[in-house]
């Protein structure tokens, strides 16, 4: 693992267990290939049990930690304001923040850009976790850059 790697993921460790979040493990998924999805979240949420079911799917190990409070855990991971959504996952060095799809996340993991993670802000109707009875508006993935920038990583819809 690159020395960079390998202090981010310290201070992730160590800025989660500061605001009570425990750190990730290195758990992956059944066939080896995926790290493990730890998704914070709230304990009354069901869009977030569908995104899960999205990421199980998909074949990702995924493991839920219900919190009433997520504001320190997006405040600490990086999420910037005006891009938060109803859930928080964190896999390998990066945060997820809301509905993105398991697609983007493994290209996410596979390009590894030098970011923060990615966000889908807002609850978009027909994002993974969001569907309903196929009603489906165009969304933006949106990569956070190290200082808290972002752009367009992935394009949903028309």
């Amino acid at each position: 693992m690159q020395l960079i790697q390998m202090v981010s993921i310290f201070v992730l460790t160590t800025s989660l267990a500061a605001c009570g979040a425990e750190p990730v493990d290195a758990r992956q998924s059944a066939d080896g290939s995926l790290p493990l999805v730890v998704v914070y979240k709230s304990p009354t949420c069901g869009c977030c049990v569908s995104w899960v079911g999205h990421m199980r799917s998909a074949g990702f190990a995924v493991e839920v930690r219900d919190t009433p409070d997520l504001g320190p855990i997006k405040a600490k991971t990086g999420v910037p304001a005006g891009q938060a959504s109803c859930h928080t996952a964190l896999v390998g060095q990066y945060f997820v923040e809301g509905h993105v799809p398991a697609d983007d996340v493994r290209r996410l993991l596979s390009e590894q850009p030098e970011a923060r993670g990615l966000t889908v802000p807002r609850m978009p109707q027909g994002s993974p976790g969001m569907e309903q009875g196929g009603i489906s508006e165009p969304y933006d993935v949106l990569l956070v850059a190290k200082d808290g920038s972002t752009s367009v990583f992935a394009h949903h819809g028309d």
